[in-house]
């Protein structure tokens, strides 16, 4: 435990910036495996989802959530698949 009340604090942000990302990291794990399955089912919906996936992801890369070089990984893969199963 933490002695000092700077230490504290510190420990009561992190545990408040941790509960944050890992909320982040999950939503976006989710809309993935959501958008993946519309975009299999070929449903009118996937290109919605991707764009709102996309929006996620660079979100969570410009507050450091994520690298932005996982972000790119991501957002690239599904545009792939949502590309191969339009034609």
């Amino acid at each position: 435990m933490p002695q000092k009340k700077q230490a504290e604090k510190a420990l009561r942000q992190t545990k408040k910036r941790t509960q944050r990302n890992l909320t982040v990291r999950q939503t976006i794990k989710t809309l993935i495996k959501k958008t993946r399955k519309a975009i299999e089912a070929k449903d009118a919906k996937a290109k919605e989802m991707t764009l709102e996936l996309t929006k996620k992801v660079d979100r969570a890369a410009a507050k450091k959530i994520i690298k932005k070089n996982t972000a790119a990984r991501i957002k690239s893969r599904i545009m792939k698949r949502l590309n191969k199963n339009a034609n």
